[in-house]
């Protein structure tokens, strides 16, 4: 994986996803909170922005684990 994401890998890792999946955001492996990510994409100076809309709840163990934030 590349250090920088660009629209290009993350296109290739969600192709063959079920596109009726829904999208949680795993930020911080210190407050391992599943956030909503917002409806926007904002594009600025060459960088796509997904905004976050507030917090679901506690990342499942399992995501944890695999992201080995446990």
């Amino acid at each position: 994986m590349p250090q920088y994401l660009t629209v290009a890998h993350l296109i290739v890792q969600l192709q063959d996803l079920d596109p009726n999946l829904h999208v949680r955001l795993a930020v911080n492996p210190d407050w391992p909170f599943s956030h909503l990510p917002a409806g926007t994409v904002v594009v600025h100076d060459g960088v796509v922005y997904l905004p976050e809309d507030g917090q679901e709840g506690y990342l499942p163990a399992a995501v944890r684990e695999e992201l080995a934030w446990a």
